[in-house]
């Protein structure tokens, strides 16, 4: 039981760690991932009779938007802030 006050420090050492801010590359790229504008879901259907009887095709495209309110190059800008406790190096849309 001698070993039950290292076990603590150690532990408590890998929790402050877990709060320490990462690397600005790797928070741009957690960052990215979590505000990078998403492409746009499409999709095409058809339907028809045989003998040039009734025809019909329909195209669908949605764009869903930004995951975010607002600006989303700022709230990447804020994400990288946080995680790194600096500013981005390469802005949002530079990807």
């Amino acid at each position: 039981m001698r070993h039950a006050p290292a076990y603590g420090l150690l532990a408590a050492g890998l929790g402050l760690a877990a709060c320490a801010p990462i690397p600005v590359e790797q928070a741009e790229r957690q960052c990215y991932a979590q505000f990078a504008p998403k492409p746009p879901i499409t999709g095409e259907a058809g339907m028809g009779v045989t003998n040039s009887g009734f025809s019909s095709k329909m195209k669908v495209e949605m764009n869903i938007g930004a995951s975010v309110q607002g600006d989303p190059s700022a709230a990447y800008d804020s994400c990288v802030y946080r995680k790194s406790g600096r500013m981005p190096t390469r802005p949002l849309y530079s990807y």
